[in-house]
Parts: C-alpha cells; sequence; structure tokens
C-alpha cells in the first residue's frame, strides 16, 4: 500500500498540474548540445570575486554540475546525484544508529566537517545531530545538503581547493556552493519512483517548482518537494537464533518534505531587495540489533528489534540588499538558520523500570532533544580599479561578518534516562544536558588582477576571532599564466582552519548493543579528564595545489591538478577507553549500563585532538564533444581522482597514551578510496537522450574487530582487510514526447555489485556481512528508477 499511495501521489500531482495550467508554457525541443554552453563556461562566484571569471578560466578548480547533470543520474537528492559525478566527493554508507539520516558529503578523503556548504554564497547551518557511529564520519556533524529541495537548485559548483581565507572556518577540503535557480519562467513538476534490485528500498520522490517575474523588475521561484523512502536490509543469518533477524544493514525508512524559494526585486535604480528560504521537515525510523526472546519475554515472547525515530525541522532564511553606488559594488544581508531534532526510540523496553515499578513503555517519544541555530551578517564592498601598469583592472574586496552560534542538548523523557534506560539506545537525563553558544567575528580582504596580459593572480586575507577558541590568521594565493589558448598552468598556497563544533564540544550520549555499549562524555567533563582529555584547539592545515589546463583540440578540455593538505590537530573521536575504566567513567558521566554486558564491549571515549596528517592527490578531468551528424551529438566526460592520506604524528592523551588505536587510525588513512574513476557520455539524438557512466570504486582496507576467539572485542588488536575495487554501471535513456511531457527510465548499479562480504569472525552476531564504515561502492545493489517531467 505505501507504494501505489506514494505513486499515486506522484502521478497526481503531475495530471492535475497540466490539467489546470491555463494552456501552458511550452518546453522548447530538446535543444541540441552542440547550441549549449559548456557547464565550465558559466560565470562563477565561488573562489572568486572577480564578476567575469568562468570554471574553464579560473585560477583554482571548480567544477559546475548544472540541474540537468543531477537530474540525468536518476537521484532525487542532491548528495546521491553529486556523488555520481564528483570523483573527490564520496558519502558514508550506513552510520547506525539516529545519525544515518544525515545526507552529508566529504572531499579529498577528509571528513564532512571539513568541507564547506553554501547556498546562492551563503554560509549554509549544520545539523543539530551528531553522528555518534564509529567510522570516518564519527563524530561530525555536517550540512544536510537534502534537506535543501533538489528542484530549486540550478548548477553547483565544487571548489576543490582550500578556501579559508575567503570563507572562514570549514573551508579545508574546499567548498560546494548550491546556486538556486533565479530565471525561471513557468512551471516544472518530476515524479522519480524507483527500487533495489532486492525488491526492497522503495523511493518515490516527487517536486515543483514554478517561477515568475515580478513586473519585469525581478523575479520568484518557489519549489516543494516530497520524498519516501522505505527500508532496505542486506543482513546475514543471527548466530544467536539460526535465522535472519536482522534488519539493519541498510537505509533507514524516512518521509521528507522540503519548500523554499528564491526571490529578487530592484526596489530602485542600482539597489535590490533579495531573499531566499528553505524549510524541511523529515520523519525517519532507524532499525537496531534484534533482542531475543530471553531479554524480556514478559513484555517480547518471540524477541524484539528496536527503532530509532527521529523527527527533525530545518529551516533557513537570508534578506539582504545589494547594489552599485559610485561605482562601488555593495552587498549587505543577514541569514538565520537552524535545525532541530527530537530522538525517540519504539519497540524497546527499559528493564530499570520493570524491576523498580513493574512495567515499561514500549515507545519512547523524546530520548533526547538536540537543536542548533546561526546568524550570520554580512557586509562586503568591491570595486574595480584601474591602475596604469596592469593589464586588467584590480579587483578589490573586503568586508566583515558577525555570526552567533548556538547549540543545544536537552534531556529525555524519565523513562528514557531511568537506570539502565532502554535497548539499544540510552537517553540523555538533566545531568547530561547542555546550552552553549559563541561569537564569531571576522574581516577580509581580497585582490585580483592581471600583472601581465596572459598572467592572472588572486590575493586573499582574512582575521576570526571565536569568542572559545580564540583568534585566527588565514591567507591564500592563488595564479594562473596562460601561455597560449591551449595550455594554462595554475596553482594555489593556503592555509587555513576548523574551529571545534559547539556539538564536538559539549557531545554526551550512550548506545547498547546486545552485548556491549559505547559511550560519549563531553571533553571538558570531569569524567573525561580522569581518562586524559585536554580541552579542544582548532584544526590548522597548510594547502597547496598546482596544475595545468590543456585545450589540444576543439571541443577537447583538460585539467590535472595535485594537491597536498596538511592538517595539524585534527578532530576526532580519541581517548578510547574499555573494560571497567570506561564503565566508571560511563557510570561518573551519569549514564546506566543495562546488565549482562561483555565488560570488554563497553567503550568510553571523547573528542580530542588526535593526530596530524597529510593528504595527498590529484584530479584529472576531461570532456570531450562528438557531432555525428543527423545522429545527434555526443557529450564525453572523464573525472578521476586518486588521494592518499598518511598520519604523520599521533598525539597522546594527558596519561601519555595514544589518542587513537589502528582501527581509526585506518578512519583516516584507509577507508576512502584510494581513486575513483567516472567515465561516460550523454547521446542527444533528436528527441532521445542516452546517458551511460562507468565508475570505479579503488580499494579501500578494514581495520576489522573481532568478535569471535580469544581476541574477540580486542580494543588493540584489529584484522587488516582489503576490500577490492569494484565496478559501478549507470544507464539511462529518455525520450521528449512532446514539448510538455519527457519520460526516462533508469538502473544504477547495472550489475548487482555489492563491496566485498568480510570474513565469519568479524561479523557482529554473524549479522553483519559486510563493513559499513568503508566508503566506497556499499552494500544495498542495483537501482532501478522511472522518472516522469512536466513543463509548463
Amino acid at each position: 500500500m505505501p507504494r501505489l499511495r506514494h505513486y499515486v501521489l506522484g502521478t497526481t500531482i503531475l495530471l492535475g498540474v497540466n490539467h489546470f495550467s491555463p494552456g501552458g508554457r511550452a518546453w522548447a525541443q530538446a535543444a541540441r548540445v552542440a547550441d549549449l554552453p559548456a557547464a565550465d563556461e558559466q560565470v562563477i562566484v565561488t573562489g572568486t570575486r572577480d564578476p567575469h571569471q568562468t570554471a574553464r578560466s579560473s585560477v583554482s578548480p571548480i567544477q559546475v554540475v548544472t540541474a540537468k547533470q543531477l537530474a540525468a543520474t536518476g537521484q532525487s537528492d542532491i548528495r546521491d546525484a553529486l556523488i555520481q559525478l564528483a570523483p573527490s566527493m564520496t558519502r558514508s554508507d550506513m552510520n547506525i544508529g539516529n545519525s544515518n539520516m544525515t545526507d552529508a558529503i566529504s572531499l579529498r578523503g577528509l571528513t564532512p566537517n571539513q568541507t564547506l556548504i553554501l547556498v546562492n554564497g551563503k554560509r549554509r547551518h549544520t545539523t543539530a545531530v551528531l553522528s555518534t557511529f564509529q567510522g570516518p564520519q564519527q563524530g561530525t556533524s555536517p550540512v544536510d545538503i537534502d534537506l535543501i529541495p533538489v528542484s530549486a537548485v540550478d548548477h553547483v559548483e565544487i571548489l576543490q581547493d582550500g578556501a579559508a581565507a575567503q570563507y572562514g572556518s570549514d573551508a579545508i577540503a574546499g567548498v560546494v556552493n548550491i546556486i538556486l535557480k533565479h530565471d525561471t519562467h513557468g512551471l516544472q513538476a518530476q515524479a522519480i519512483n524507483g527500487g533495489y534490485y532486492a525488491g526492497d528500498g522503495f523511493t518515490s520522490g516527487e517536486s515543483i517548482n514554478w517561477g515568475t517575474s515580478l513586473a519585469d523588475r525581478g523575479f520568484f521561484d518557489l519549489n516543494a518537494e516530497f520524498k519516501y523512502m522505505d527500508h532496505t536490509s542486506r543482513d546475514g543469518i543471527d548466530n544467536r537464533t539460526g535465522v535472519k533477524d536482522n534488519f539493519l544493514l541498510g537505509n533507514p525508512r524516512q518521509m521528507r518534505e522540503t519548500i523554499g524559494y528564491n526571490m529578487g526585486y530592484h526596489i530602485m535604480p542600482g539597489i535590490e531587495l533579495y531573499s531566499f528560504s528553505t524549510f524541511g521537515h523529515r520523519d525517519g525510523e532507524s532499525m537496531q540489533y534484534f533482542r531475543p526472546s530471553t531479554v524480556m519475554p514478559s513484555m517480547y515472547p518471540y524477541g524484539f528489534s528496536p527503532q530509532i525515530t527521529l523527527g527533525e525541522n530545518d529551516y533557513s532564511v537570508t534578506v539582504g540588499f545589494r547594489g552599485t553606488k559610485f561605482d562601488w559594488d555593495w552587498d549587505v544581508s543577514t541569514s538565520y538558520g537552524g535545525d532541530s531534532a527530537t530522538i525517540g526510540m519504539l519497540n524497546t523496553e527499559n528493564p530499570s523500570l520493570i524491576a523498580d515499578f513493574g512495567s515499561s513503555p514500549a515507545r519512547f517519544n523524546k530520548m533526547m532533544t538536540l537543536s542548533n541555530t546561526q546568524w550570520t551578517t554580512d557586509a562586503g564592498l568591491r570595486h574595480a580599479f584601474h591602475v596604469p601598469l596592469l593589464a586588467a583592472p584590480l579587483n578589490f574586496a573586503i568586508g566583515a561578518q558577525y555570526r552567533y552560534d548556538s547549540y543545544h542538548i536537552g534531556a529525555g523523557e524519565f523513562g528514557a534516562w531511568y537506570g539502565a534506560g532502554p535497548a539499544a539506545d540510552h537517553g540523555l537525563s538533566p545531568q547530561n544536558a547542555s546550552d552553549s553558544n559563541r561569537d564569531v567575528t571576522a574581516g577580509y580582504i581580497d585582490l585580483s588582477t592581471q600583472l601581465l596580459p596572459k598572467w592572472q593572480i588572486d590575493l586573499a586575507g582574512r582575521f576570526e576571532h571565536y569568542t572559545d577558541a580564540g583568534d585566527t590568521k588565514t591567507g591564500k594565493v592563488s595564479s594562473r599564466y596562460d601561455f597560449n589558448k591551449y595550455f594554462s598552468l595554475r596553482g594555489t598556497i593556503s592555509n587555513g582552519f576548523r574551529a571545534p563544533t559547539l556539538a564536538e564540544e559539549n557531545w554526551s550520549s550512550l548506545a547498547v548493543s546486545p552485548t556491549g555499549a559505547s559511550g560519549f562524555l563531553p571533553v571538558n567533563s570531569v569524567a573525561a579528564r580522569e581518562l586524559g582529555s585536554r580541552p579542544l584547539k582548532p584544526e590548522r592545515s597548510t594547502s597547496f595545489s598546482a596544475g595545468f589546463v590543456l585545450n589540444p583540440v576543439r571541443n577537447l578540455h583538460i585539467t590535472f591538478d595535485a594537491y597536498q593538505i596538511t592538517l595539524k590537530d585534527r578532530i576526532m573521536v580519541g581517548g578510547v577507553n574499555s573494560g571497567l575504566p570506561a564503565i566508571n567513567a560511563l557510570t561518573a558521566g551519569g549514564f546506566g549500563l543495562p546488565p549482562g554486558l561483555i565488560a570488554s564491549a563497553v567503550k568510553a571515549q571523547y573528542f580530542s585532538n588526535v593526530a596530524n596528517t597529510r593528504t595527498r592527490g590529484m584530479d584529472i578531468t576531461a570532456t570531450y564533444r562528438t557531432d555525428v551528424g543527423r545522429y545527434g551529438a555526443i557529450d564525453w566526460d572523464l573525472a578521476v581522482n586518486f588521494n592518499e592520506t598518511d598520519i604523520l604524528k599521533i598525539n597522546k592523551d594527558g596519561t601519555g597514551k595514544d589518542l587513537i588505536n589502528a582501527q581509526t587510525q585506518g578512519y583516516i588513512t584507509s577507508y576512502t578510496p584510494r581513486n575513483k574513476l567516472i567515465f561516460g557520455g550523454n547521446w542527444h539524438m533528436g528527441k532521445w537522450d542516452f546517458t551511460a557512466h562507468e565508475i570505479r570504486y579503488g580499494r579501500a582496507t578494514s581495520q576489522l574487530e573481532y568478535y569471535l576467539g580469544p581476541l574477540a572485542y580486542s580494543n588493540t588488536r584489529f584484522m587488516r582487510y582489503v576490500n577490492s575495487p569494484r565496478f559501478q554501471t549507470n544507464l539511462m535513456i529518455a525520450y521528449q514526447i512532446n514539448p510538455q511531457w519527457r519520460v526516462a527510465l533508469g538502473a544504477n548499479n547495472v550489475g548487482n555489485e555489492k563491496q566485498k562480504k568480510i570474513p565469519t569472525a568479524f561479523r557482529y552476531i554473524g549479522t553483519a556481512m559486510y563493513d559499513y564504515d568503508i566508503q566506497q561502492i556499499g552494500f544495498n545493489g542495483g537501482y532501478y528508477y522511472f522518472q516522469v517531467n512536466l513543463k509548463l
């Protein structure tokens, strides 16, 4: 019934729009690609304050992804579409618990915390939900980009270079700038329905976008989306029961609604009012490990599978004015955004309530509440000075920024934190609750020009003051020399930083498995200090990149960029303790533990500046257009990323022990594929479009925990396991029925490839057949979809 209901909903939206539209605005016949500008010939706004810069002529590597390219992936999420198009971009396949519904992206093998997300050039707020489960993204609370409607996106600019001197904290690996539609006229609607080869994970996404001009003085663009995604399960046989009774290894079930607008209006000559906003709501359920009938026979005589629930609201609004006065461009804006989440639990019980009060609810609506807000105000000026000795005007920009951040961790209901807490997750008590905030002030200066007709140079500097992390100064120098129209060299030197998030400084939680528990202690708490914690320092980076741009023949464009990112005092989960010290620390931190746990499987940890690292790699891209006459045109594309991270130094805690073990070292160095290749093309022939891409994910290496034998649950001994390369084939065929209607049928991962299964001794309770921490091809397998588009 859910499948039928959502499919009918999407179809009804499209048919209803077509029926009630007054005549409809014709969707022009598909233009020949040869007549359209290439994506990298668009004027860009990311990484430069030059109003005439394009991606192809930029001093830094920038990839532009258009809305058409996003749609051709068959994905109804920005994140999953970008992963198929950008080789340096990765995502986590799964995080068990409340964080596996946060959709985040990473660049160049670093974490989502080290990639800055902008919307229309303005800093986007982060999620309130921190990723607590082990893996490369543990401890991150990044921007959830899928709470931005994909139907609102005009294009995405991916700056693959350090840019903290231009944008501030977090822009270490790069910047992803999501540009919203701003010149739409008429109405567009889309419905996508699909599912996995295994017969689960039914997905339905519907969107609508409407734009109009405002009396020829501006525009208004409105969009709305709905998405439903069902559970997937790739679990094995539970060695406790001999049957498949776990449904944890896969996607969560979630339902998401988003709405947004983008507008601009010239209120008088030389002054424009602009504003954009998004609001998103998500309801989700994440399966947890099965508990057999022996755990609570009075309530669950056949056993039970707890589910973590999430109710989340995400919002953002920006209002600003910009214009020109005396040849100076000026821009003043303020942005307010935030995210609030209520974590609950169903199909569970609290044994302490049963022991002390005789009964326990099966559902806890509030295990904890989380919220964060970000209020940012920007003011900037820009002017082009004509300097006689320079080959082009000197673009001068100066500006200031004020930001107020807040973070709230709220206690759950009484039964959620009383005693041992519910199975699978322990609620937060008033002792664990906290409120924190900080002020950030910043100023920047930016210069760009051409010293010689073929020599560009960009300079940027920024000063920031954090009330909790102190002062920082960052700078950037970029240059490009065009030897001729065929060959150019470019390079960048910069330094950057990332301030600890308020979540990293204050997080407290406890997750419980059938055999053990894993708890987080606030880094400045007494319990954490007894384990050796120290106050967090900002991460600091130094980046170098160098490359070339090659246009050897007509329609062939090639780029090559090598890079190095040295990161000092990298913040991750560290100071992992197990056994009795962990049990004592968690008890002192206000957590109760259920009986029957394996002592060595109980862990306590905190955030720390764990290590200094160095990331080296290269990005290669190539595009070529083939005109095949009356058979249309083919756009070919190739993109490759090679990436390797080494640990230069491991820091020690206050007791003299290394802050990270071999497994966490692996999260840093080997859980992301060493390389990723994307090759394919799009063939346009009249009303037909054929898209084919092959993605090769390189080798990734796990450090697996033992669950059987004498090394079971060891915190120091792990088994090195190589996940061999995997290939994914994506195909789509589309047909333009008439000027209004377009349909498409496609499949991602046609060969139903999955990552390599791990040996039996490393499968938790026998059911976890894959290492879900590896950021490779994943384990859900092939996915097929049907897409309908309407434009009026």
